[in-house]
């Protein structure tokens, strides 16, 4: 019975490791090279039908792979937009 009593609450959760070893830096890298290929490869096996329906040509499919956080679609719909009249 003391045992249950003699508990407090939750210790707070321990933070995240903020050093990493070169070796660690290499793996992550090595892994999102291998997110990219895998990527790339499934982008080419579409064929040009399948990639307009998604909006991509194959001119695309390397700065798609390389780029994957920037959405091309969005960007070039910015450069499109005409300013408000304020502006």
């Amino acid at each position: 019975m003391s045992i249950i009593n003699g508990i407090n609450g939750l210790a707070p959760a321990p933070k995240k490791r903020q050093v990493y070893s070169p070796f660690e830096k290499y793996w992550i890298a090595f892994l999102e090279w291998r997110k990219r290929d895998r990527l790339r490869a499934q982008l080419c096996h579409l064929t040009d039908s399948e990639l307009a329906d998604i909006g991509m040509t194959r001119g695309e499919i390397d700065y798609v792979t390389s780029h994957r956080d920037i959405d091309p679609e969005v960007s070039d719909r910015r450069a499109e937009r005409p300013l408000p009249a304020g502006e």
